[in-house]
C-alpha cells in the first residue's frame, strides 16, 4: 500500500517539476544562454552564441559533404567492382584452341574479346548484393558511422529547441547541398 503511496507521489513531483519548467521545453525559445552539448558550452555573449550559431552552420555543411562523399565513393567501388567483371575461367579452351582443333572451322574468327574466349562476364549480383570485401567494407562502415555520429549531434542541436540553432542547422544544410547537393543524389537524407 505505501508503495502505490510513493508511486502517487513521484508522479506528482514529477509534473510539478515539468510545469515549473524544469522539464523539456515543447516550444521553441531565443535564449542566447542556451547549453550546447554540454554545460561548459554554454555561450554567456552575443559573440560566443554567434560563434556556435556559425560552427552548427559549418558542422551541417560537412555533414551534407559526408553524404556527397558517401554517394561519390560508392559509385567509384561500383565503378572498380564493373571493371573486374571481366574473370579469366579456368579449364575452359580458348577459341583459339578449338578453331585450331577444329579442322572444318574457317581460320578467320573474330569476337567481342578477341581471339581470348576463356574470359567470363560477370553479371550485376542480384537481390543478394555485392561480396564482402576488405577493401570496401570497413571503410563503408567508417563513413557511416562518421556520418550517423554528425546527424545525431546535429539533431541533440536542434533538440535543444532554440531557434538559433535551429536556423544555423538549416542554414548549414542549405550551403552544403548548394556545394555539394549534385554529388550525393543517391542518398536519402
Amino acid at each position: 500500500m505505501s508503495h502505490t503511496h510513493d508511486m502517487d507521489m513521484d508522479m506528482g513531483s514529477s509534473t510539478s517539476s515539468s510545469a515549473s519548467g524544469h522539464g523539456m521545453m515543447a516550444v521553441f525559445q531565443n535564449s542566447m544562454v542556451t547549453s550546447l552539448y554540454s554545460e561548459a558550452w554554454t555561450p554567456n555573449t552575443t559573440g560566443t552564441y554567434a560563434a556556435t550559431c556559425i560552427f552548427l552552420i559549418v558542422f551541417s555543411a560537412i555533414f551534407r559533404g559526408l553524404l556527397a562523399l558517401r554517394s561519390w565513393q560508392e559509385n567509384r567501388w561500383i565503378d572498380a567492382e564493373m571493371k573486374r567483371r571481366y574473370v579469366v575461367v579456368a579449364g575452359r579452351e580458348t577459341l583459339a584452341e578449338r578453331v585450331s582443333n577444329d579442322t572444318l572451322a574457317k581460320p578467320m574468327v573474330l569476337s567481342g574479346n578477341g581471339v581470348e574466349e576463356n574470359v567470363m562476364v560477370v553479371q550485376r549480383h542480384g537481390e543478394e548484393g555485392r561480396p564482402f570485401r576488405l577493401s570496401v567494407d570497413p571503410v563503408r562502415a567508417v563513413l557511416d558511422t562518421v556520418i550517423a555520429g554528425v546527424g545525431y549531434l546535429l539533431m541533440l542541436a536542434v533538440m535543444t529547441m532554440n531557434v538559433g540553432y535551429f536556423m544555423a542547422v538549416l542554414g548549414g544544410v542549405f550551403i552544403g547541398s548548394l556545394l555539394c547537393g549534385r554529388y550525393a543524389i543517391d542518398t536519402a537524407h
